[in-house]
């Protein structure tokens, strides 16, 4: 079974936009009724036995059954028969809220997490249609239940022989989306090792270094907004709660952040299919990137997002049929490439790396993308024909600097 996700924007007319934001409303209004009754009936249950606690009492029978997905469910049919704005609105819909919520508490106690939080109207951002009877799409048209016939940007065509399972509307800073998931009985084989090996080092010096000596520097996504973001929330704590000028000026600082998120996302996948052209197999570090989150470099870790493009990147192999696979990360930095000796730690400031065995020299990142490569090719059972001397590769200054046709 294939299952791809493909996301269109909307174009809903005026009586359209009203009823998906009614649609927002309620159920964020049924998640957060149901979060409250999970809530205080787990607060219940700490109460101390010999005391009335000084904050709040909650007044719940002590038979009373914890409030689960199947009897919210239950409790839902029975609202939305008094209730007309519930009435109104697809019951899938609000029933996917609370399967949503349930899956949260399932997590929480997993991670031992706290609850989940309560929505305002601004984070209850999208809702899911979990089926459809049939087909709902007509040319550049999408059929929604409750809401209508609703014109969408067809950008790329719908692959034939995949069916539509569900859609979930989201609403950005820059308009109403669709995301459909698409499946079709099929079966792709897991890409197996065979062509030409690339081995690739991540930094903040460079984005991107490659065995082939393709030195990426790294684009300062939040960098470029930073003053202008930084002004317009230091206007914001002026501004009154629930007034309009608040709302309009949330409006742009989200704007800044789809920017800044687009234009990220549209660079990774640049990336990953120029390193997908003429190689067959691509290795990486498997790096524990949450502790890079919490270095004091995590600024700058962060607006690099090198988690999303491992995600990207492995998506785009499996889709150009290229090995994919992650290697250990110790020591990449500090074995020369060319005789394996160990050479030590070096300092950040030390970005050429010189071997005093053989003297080979070259860029720190590419040295370590060899060392990289190395292992990977040592981890699926391919000998290593050449060296990091053999490459044929010398310069220390190629850099490689992604344009509009990458």
């Amino acid at each position: 079974m294939l299952t791809c996700n493909y996301q269109f924007k909307l174009k809903p007319n005026k009586r359209q936009v009203f009823e998906i934001e009614r649609y927002l409303d309620a159920c964020r209004k049924v998640g957060n009724f149901a979060l409250a009754e999970r809530k205080d009936w787990s607060n219940s249950r700490k109460n101390n036995v010999d005391r009335c606690s000084l904050e709040k009492e909650y007044i719940i029978p002590a038979d009373a059954p914890y409030p689960c997905y199947k009897l919210q469910s239950a409790s839902l049919t029975l609202a939305r028969k008094d209730n007309p704005d519930l009435s109104s609105v697809n019951a899938q819909v609000l029933q996917q809220v609370l399967r949503q919520l349930d899956r949260a508490f399932v997590e929480m106690k997993s991670l031992n997490k706290g609850f989940p939080r309560f929505k305002n109207k601004y984070r209850m951002r999208s809702f899911v249609f979990p089926q459809f009877k049939t087909n709902p799409i007509t040319n550049n048209y999408i059929k929604l239940p409750g809401i209508g016939l609703v014109k969408m940007r067809l950008s790329r065509p719908i692959p034939q022989g995949f069916i539509l399972k569900q859609a979930r509307v989201i609403r950005k800073a820059s308009g109403y989306f669709v995301n459909m998931s698409l499946e079709s009985d099929v079966n792709i084989p897991t890409p197996f090792p065979h062509g030409n090996p690339l081995g690739i080092d991540i930094g903040l010096n460079y984005f991107v270094a490659t065995s082939n000596n393709e030195l990426i520097k790294r684009p300062r996504f939040f960098n470029k907004l930073h003053r202008k973001l930084k002004l317009l929330q230091r206007r914001l704590k002026n501004k009154q709660l629930g007034s309009n000028n608040r709302h309009k000026l949330n409006q742009k600082i989200a704007k800044i952040h789809q920017t800044v998120s687009d234009t990220r996302k549209d660079f990774h996948y640049k990336v990953a299919h120029r390193l997908c052209d003429d190689n067959g197999m691509i290795f990486v570090e498997d790096i524990d990137l949450r502790a890079w989150s919490r270095n004091m470099l995590c600024k700058h870790n962060l607006d690099a997002s090198f988690g999303q493009f491992f995600e990207i990147l492995s998506y785009v192999c499996w889709k150009r049929d290229v090995y994919f696979a992650k290697v250990n990360k110790n020591y990449t930095s500090q074995i020369c490439p060319n005789c394996e000796v160990h050479k030590g730690k070096k300092q950040l400031s030390e970005r050429t790396h010189t071997c005093p065995e053989c003297g080979f020299s070259c860029n720190r990142d590419f040295a370590a993308s060899l060392v990289i490569r190395s292992r990977g090719l040592n981890a699926v059972g391919q000998p290593v024909f050449q060296n990091a001397c053999g490459d044929g590769l010398s310069g220390l200054g190629s850099n490689l600097r992604l344009d509009k046709n990458l």
